[in-house]
């Protein structure tokens, strides 16, 4: 009896597996606010260069006399707003003054303190530690560790879940989460925070990878896809969370402990989550994995037999090797698309989630609907790609993401001040087609890797998409290094450029909707031949009952 098919049984997505399922979705939902984290704590608000020997010096001006000074001190820059880096060297009896007492033939130097606004934030780790002028680049170097932890966390998590088990690895994440965040407010330096991120990004993938995995293989085959679409939804949900604690708090410290303290709610829910049984079964702890499922069975008033429990059997694979995607030169070339699509699909979704200063309009509401167009973006491929296809989907979603985003270069350029709202419509927009992207490569990766090496090919991919959500901090950098209004749309038409490519790219790819699932190297390499599809309609005829289709 394949695993299963117990499910028939003890029930699908009976009392038991719904409870677990809650708890497991209390683990996902505060790994979100973990990723977003960096929109709070790393913002940097106006600022200016602090007035030498001006004690009581704020940003915001306090009366006549004290902007005096500032017209005095502070010089402006091209677009007439504070220079951010530089004050007047003044001495008295060599400089001269115009009406609006700025100085005429004074020198600029570089200054070594900043008043900031309090306008956003009261205080963030960059107010806290300066990052400005010459350390602003540590803002996206912070960002880009913090993905590199999730990367390392892709890998070591993913070992541990199988080794230790899917129980074992949520707790030590949420153990993980719990310290490095409550840590992270008595931050005494850059590299301690760096540090910490590091420590919460690696944890943060260990727990929703771990916690989703366990929660598919507690619920039966016709209700994965409704468990699939339930916790998609819950990761906006804990961006909101977020949302609105910052919002009312202001202060990094006390937003970071508002996202870490949940963490020890969950780790008392953990008692209450049972281990896999698939993975006790492919472990050997068979009498164990008997123990829970009785357990299912009786908390969902079902009855198991024994005898059905004993001839349980887990098809135990070799592990794939991942130079065996690039065995052949059609599978080569398809990795090669979906790897790249994979990075601009997450380049994009976290390259405006995370760098909401390049959009124009309220800090906090831009935030508020870039979180809330996930909640359409997540259902679209629910709506589309058993209709429409998984490629047809993509391309619309890639195409439609980078028209959208490379169309702002004409509401920035020649639509000025007027139309900058329309400017942020088109990146939220965007934005919403990033995430159906993001959720359709998963499905169209998965179905085109074949079973033998599914595992190494998801494995790789999503490490190419960490490595898009590294580089976005920096292509968001763009906006600062060439400035005004122009340099605003930079950032979104790099990411307009890529998702058009990406587009055009997945034309190349088969459509897997419908078609035979492959199982060997050489279905991978036949995949998109006469003889495949054939084998696919005699499926649907009913000549291959015992083959698994790509029906999401």
């Amino acid at each position: 009896m394949k695993f299963d098919d117990i499910f028939k049984e003890i029930g699908e997505f009976g009392p038991y597996q719904r409870r677990n399922y809650c708890f497991l979705i209390v683990g996902w939902m505060l790994t979100a606010p973990i990723m977003a984290l960096s929109v709070f704590i790393l913002g940097l608000p106006d600022h200016r260069c602090h007035i030498p020997d001006l004690n009581n010096d704020t940003y915001k001006i306090q009366g006549a006399e004290h902007s005096d000074l500032i017209h005095k001190y502070i010089p402006l820059d091209h677009d007439g707003k504070y220079d951010q880096c530089n004050i007047y060297e003044i001495h008295q009896s060599a400089i001269e003054f115009d009406n609006n007492s700025r100085p005429i033939n004074a020198s600029k130097i570089k200054c070594s303190a900043w008043v900031y606004s309090k306008d956003l934030f009261h205080d963030t780790f960059v107010t806290k530690e300066n990052l400005v002028c010459d350390d602003k680049y540590k803002i996206s170097l912070a960002k880009t560790i913090f993905f590199a932890g999730v990367l390392t966390g892709s890998f070591v998590f993913g070992i541990m879940s199988d080794v230790l088990g899917r129980r074992q690895t949520i707790l030590i994440s949420i153990l993980i989460e719990l310290v490095s965040n409550v840590a992270l407010p008595w931050s005494y330096n850059f590299t301690m925070y760096v540090i910490m991120r590091f420590c919460a990004g690696a944890a943060a993938v260990g727990l929703f990878m771990t916690s989703f995995v366990l929660g598919m293989e507690w619920v039966g085959p016709s209700t994965r896809r409704l468990a699939t679409l339930v916790i998609a939804f819950f990761g906006p949900v804990g961006v909101l969370y977020l949302t609105l604690v910052s919002y009312l708090a202001r202060d990094w410290f006390w937003v970071v402990i508002a996202v870490a303290v949940p963490f020890a709610i969950d780790a008392i829910l953990w008692w209450f989550i049972p281990e896999s049984p698939r993975w006790l079964f492919s472990t050997g702890r068979k009498q164990e994995a008997v123990c829970v499922l009785e357990k299912a069975a009786q908390y969902n008033r079902k009855e198991v037999s024994s005898k059905s429990l004993g001839e349980i059997v887990i098809e135990k694979r070799e592990a794939g090797k991942i130079w065996l995607l690039f065995s052949d030169r059609r599978m080569g070339v398809r990795t090669a698309i979906l790897y790249y699509n994979w990075l601009v699909a997450s380049m994009v979704f976290y390259g405006i989630s995370l760098n909401i200063g390049i959009l124009y309009g309220n800090y906090y509401i831009n935030f508020l609907l870039v979180v809330l167009v996930d909640f359409p973006g997540n259902y679209l491929p629910f709506v589309m790609i058993d209709r429409f296809g998984r490629k047809k989907s993509h391309f619309v979603y890639m195409s439609a993401c980078g028209v959208l985003l490379l169309s702002t270069i004409f509401t920035v350029n020649f639509g000025g001040k007027d139309l900058q709202v329309f400017t942020t419509v088109l990146a939220l927009v965007g934005k919403m087609f990033s995430t159906a992207a993001f959720s359709t490569i998963f499905v169209l990766s998965a179905e085109l890797f074949p079973t033998a090496i599914r595992n190494a090919g998801m494995g790789s991919s999503s490490c190419w998409a960490r490595v898009g959500g590294m580089i976005s901090p920096f292509i968001a950098d763009t906006a600062d290094l060439i400035g005004g209004t122009t340099g605003n749309a930079v950032p979104l038409m790099i990411f307009g450029g890529a998702s058009i490519v990406a587009a055009v790219l997945t034309l190349i790819l088969p459509e897997t909707l419908g078609q035979v699932l492959p199982e060997t190297i050489e279905d991978g390499k036949n995949f998109a031949t006469k003889e495949y599809q054939e084998k696919s309609k005699q499926y649907k005829t009913g000549y291959a009952k015992d083959t698994e289709t790509t029906q999401f």
